[in-house]
């Protein structure tokens, strides 16, 4: 056999296995997705999200300092209104007695060292369930909603958020949302993390559970980027980049590895995030519950394929797991 044939003797080893990745996973690369009710003491299971919860601002710090002693370093925090007045411009969503801001306060009190990340979005605080405001017609207004987004955004950096993750997909808005951190004094203190390529996928029902946040009527498809669009992707990463995101992701994970990739190609100095939506971490679970594989295993062939492809940063409900395996 010729010597170039040999490659075994490289990975013989469990260590030198490990060496062959360009970048190892650490626990800082994981931050964890939070959902907060408006129920202060709330603790609900969530039955689509194995082992998730819609969290109350009174039970945060039972739940979380645990998390951060084994070395949590960052969450994102989704507001889920309850019982909240809902509107066509999502008038909750920024309101300073609701749940996301009075989480952040008290996160920032309890854990200085706790890294904040925001979602920002309007569609779990709409009577619509759109992510934008509305024309007459139902379809979206998209100036308007750009400034919905970014006054939102603001208001999540002067209640104390680290960074702050628009997740809507309007066009414009990140110029918009750099514009407001800038002009209100948060331009070089709040970092801005662009959901960049989001895809309209049948991968987000379980979150959908999670926050209330699908539309009433009709879907999507219009804002969100189709499956196929690989090319569209690109040219909505190049676009965020150019109007000031700080961090590009990609959303889903798995089936858009190759999108993970392009990010890091054409970005290749910004941070690439990727997220691990709820479908996925509901399906490799459900795969180990039949039997298909363990449970472990998958969850670290999903997250370093992720990391190989380009990503350093992973919003995973893997979190707490990942906490105890590395």
């Amino acid at each position: 056999m010729d010597i170039s044939s040999i490659l075994q003797g490289g990975y013989a080893h469990p260590l030198s296995r490990k060496w062959q990745a360009k970048q190892q996973l650490t626990k800082s690369m994981f931050m964890y997705p939070i959902f907060i009710t408006d129920d202060a003491d709330a603790s609900v299971e969530i039955p689509t999200l194995p082992g998730q919860r819609r969290w109350g601002v009174n039970k945060l710090e039972e739940f979380i300092g645990p998390l951060v002693k084994k070395g949590l370093e960052s969450v994102i925090l989704f507001g889920v209104p309850l019982s909240c007045v809902k509107d066509g411009r999502g008038t909750p969503a920024d309101d300073e007695s609701g749940p996301v801001i009075l989480a952040i306060k008290k996160l920032r009190s309890l854990y200085p060292s706790l890294y904040i990340a925001v979602d920002v979005c309007l569609c779990e605080y709409t009577d619509h369930g759109h992510c934008g405001l509305l024309h007459s017609d139902g379809t979206i207004n998209t100036e308007p909603s750009v400034q919905r987004i970014a006054e939102v955004a603001v208001n999540y950096a002067k209640a104390g958020a680290h960074c702050v993750a628009p997740s809507d997909m309007m066009d414009g808005r990140i110029k918009a949302i750099k514009r407001g951190l800038i002009d209100s004094g948060f331009g070089n203190k709040v970092t801005l993390m662009s959901y960049s390529a989001k895809f309209a996928s049948s991968l987000y029902g379980p979150f959908r559970d999670a926050a209330g946040s699908a539309p009433s009527f009709g879907d999507r498809k219009c804002y969100q980027l189709p499956p196929a669009a690989r090319g569209l992707a690109k040219r909505a990463i190049i676009r965020d980049a150019n109007e000031g995101a700080d961090i590009i992701m990609v959303k889903p994970s798995l089936p858009y590895l190759d999108i993970i990739s392009d990010a890091a190609t054409l970005t290749p100095d910004h941070p690439i995030a990727c997220y691990q939506v709820s479908g996925e971490f509901a399906m490799i679970h459900a795969g180990a519950r039949a039997g298909v594989y363990d449970l472990k295993t998958m969850a670290f062939e999903s997250a370093e394929s992720m990391v190989r492809a380009g990503a350093g940063l992973i919003l995973s409900y893997f979190t707490p797991d990942f906490l105890e395996w590395l």
